[in-house]
């Protein structure tokens, strides 16, 4: 299924274009760019379920405008993704148990073949919803959970198992429902790989913040002796942990903590029970790792920042990453700039880059 409410977006190259032009007067190579394909990259999606005319459809919003516009396409879905929608509506459809008062459906796919479909409900979920949705999950080889107001009712599992390949190595991975994970996984595959580039050889540890579920940080631990990873979300400090003993990683800790907190712990402003039992002051820190949100570093993170080595900046927001960029610009140059088209047809540009201290 495509969105056929398209608008025309800005090329890749005239996005990397744009970068360029947001980082002029500041000494740093071109971009080197990795695209995606064009369609078929999109591993989630979320959908409203619009109720017209005795039938259920799968819709979305545009922006400003408060009717949604139904899809009769999604051709940027991976394909098992597009592979569960038609069965999945058309089950949606023969059954009242499962159409009413849904609004709302989720799926969640990976290179793996595994998949995931939430169902989003304005109603209470009871036994005879599970009746009909069990037997589903079994036809359509995908786990099933229905949601609705404090209520999550998972039939098998949560999760996807994910397998991700960089540099002809295979990394387990599990992503759970409802938590952050990269919605196009060739180009995180890329992105993991010219972040290994970057750190190739790298002497000392690594503190890496806004880890998530361990994304980029089993790649990268082989690189260094130790890691020391932050998180702020239970769910992904837990899901981080399952995927470093899966991929057989004993090199890291992750804590949780937000950046603001570790930032106040590395300059010892105050202590935090959470680091009670983890030796600090043995670390030895060359390199950090930032993969924030897009309003960018806060001013006590780029003060940890300018104490670094090297700090690799893995960023969803352009016009962020070049303010933070001319603000350590003093203490670091850039060795190295990457543009990543995570979101084709979209003026969506995710970047990286490399800094060395000056």
């Amino acid at each position: 299924m495509t969105d056929s409410a398209a608008t025309t977006a800005p090329t890749f190259a005239e996005k990397t274009t744009c970068l360029k032009q947001l980082l002029s007067g500041l000494d740093c190579p071109a971009p080197e760019p990795f695209d995606s394909p064009a369609s078929g990259y999109r591993m989630r999606a979320e959908f409203r379920i619009w109720h017209e005319d005795g039938s259920a459809h799968y819709a979305m919003h545009r922006r400003g405008e408060k009717r949604p516009y139904t899809l009769t396409e999604f051709p940027i879905g991976y394909p098992l993704l597009r592979d569960l929608m038609s069965p999945l509506l058309a089950a949606i459809n023969s059954e009242p148990l499962l159409s009413r008062k849904l609004f709302g459906v989720e799926f969640l796919t990976g290179l793996s073949g595994d998949a995931l479909i939430t169902l989003l409900y304005h109603r209470p979920l009871e036994n005879d919803w599970e009746a009909v949705a069990k037997p589903l999950q079994q036809r359509l080889g995908a786990a099933i959970i229905g949601r609705s107001r404090k209520q999550k009712v998972v039939l098998s599992r949560d999760f996807i198992e994910e397998t991700l390949v960089v540099n002809e190595r295979s990394y387990y991975q599990q992503q759970v429902e409802n938590s952050f994970t990269q919605p196009n996984a060739v180009i995180n595959q890329k992105m993991l790989s010219w972040a290994a580039a970057q750190c190739k050889d790298s002497a000392g540890d690594l503190l890496e913040l806004y880890c998530g579920n361990g994304n980029f940080t089993s790649v990268l631990a082989s690189q260094f002796k130790r890691i020391l990873a932050t998180e702020i979300s239970k769910t992904s400090v837990r899901s981080a942990e399952h995927n470093f003993a899966r991929n057989q990683i004993d090199n890291v800790t992750v804590v949780r903590m937000s950046s603001e907190e570790i930032s106040q712990a590395l300059a010892g402003v105050r202590p935090f029970r959470r680091l009670a039992a983890i030796d600090l002051p043995s670390y030895s820190f060359s390199t950090l790792l930032v993969d924030p949100p897009r309003a960018g570093l806060d001013a006590g993170t780029l003060a940890l920042a300018a104490r670094f080595e090297r700090i690799l900046y893995i960023s969803c927001n352009p016009e962020t990453l070049a303010r933070n960029l001319r603000q350590l610009d003093s203490s670091h140059r850039i060795e190295a700039l990457a543009a990543f088209d995570q979101f084709p047809g979209t003026a969506h540009l995710e970047s990286g880059a490399l800094l060395i201290r000056r």
